[in-house]
């Protein structure tokens, strides 16, 4: 192991070209270092300067070596600020489902990560059902999950409009037995919607099965099946609500967290207004 003290030296008087000038930038005397060069060369086993050049110049072993002191003397250097850097050294880690992820969503995380530096957000998408199991069992600190109704120790909850769609593009009626199109086993959607239609006593059959909200409006899209889906989901796909089928009860889009003080509860309550606007502009 090299000290890096003398290896500072070392690069020194290489890049000064003279021990006078080098220990004038390091604010050390000509003598000491000297001694700080021969003490190097000893644990190095080789001369790494000639002191008879002018200006002073590294031998060729120094010239191996001093490749070597540059990157060990930055790796010194990086420790010491990632070290001395509090920025992500605490998490936070959040459940969300991926229809939520909204840019507005994401420029509430993108904003909090900036006045909390010393703080990580570690933000999972996926399947309500999966992320409620997985807040429960301690995975993460907060959650927002879909479900049929809040629970109690929810921070929030709103309603969340749904209804039934069909490509924009479809024409008549849909045949007997009708179409679906899904998400997989244990998805909430695909429980309510086969609910809805066997209270209808119709014949189904699932058409397409995707594992994403955006494989399924583009199977939607694309005249697959039919599909009951979140009204806010459907901005930007060519799909339009069947509206033999009515409307549906909505679903509560819940808030959940373990705390209820410090930077974890006020990232809850900026989610929260997210939320807010997003259910109340869908819902109209």
């Amino acid at each position: 192991m090299f000290d890096p003290r003398l290896l500072r030296a070392f690069t020194a008087i290489v890049d000064a070209g003279s021990f006078t000038l080098a220990a004038e930038r390091l604010n050390m005397t000509q003598s000491t270092i000297s001694q700080q060069l021969a003490r190097l060369e000893e644990a190095a086993g080789s001369t790494l300067v000639d002191r008879a050049a002018r200006p002073v110049e590294p031998t060729t072993a120094g010239e191996r070596f001093l490749g070597y002191a540059r990157r060990i003397l930055t790796l010194q250097q990086e420790a010491k600020s990632a070290l001395g850097d509090p920025a992500g050294t605490a998490s936070i880690r959040i459940g969300i489902p991926e229809d939520i992820v909204s840019a507005a969503m994401a420029k509430v995380f993108g904003d909090f990560a900036q006045r909390h530096r010393e703080i990580r957000l570690d933000v999972t998408a996926g399947l309500s059902r999966d992320l409620t199991r997985r807040y429960r069992a301690g995975e993460f600190d907060i959650a927002i999950v879909k479900e049929p109704e809040a629970g109690p120790d929810c921070r929030a909850t709103f309603p969340e409009a749904m209804a039934w769609f069909g490509s924009a593009g479809a024409r008549g009626e849909w045949p007997n037995p009708i179409p679906l199109v899904a998400f997989p086993p244990g998805g909430l959607y695909r429980e309510a919607m086969f609910e809805r239609i066997e209270r209808e006593q119709l014949r189904w059959y699932i058409a397409f099965a995707g594992s994403s909200l955006h494989n399924v409006l583009v199977a939607v899209e694309a005249g697959l099946g039919l599909s009951l889906l979140p009204r806010s989901a459907t901005a930007g796909y060519r799909v339009r609500q069947y509206m033999p089928f009515g409307t549906e009860p909505p679903m509560a889009v819940s808030i959940y967290a373990w705390e209820s003080v410090g930077p974890a509860s006020e990232l809850v309550e900026r989610m929260g207004t997210i939320l807010a606007a997003r259910c109340a502009r869908t819902g109209k």
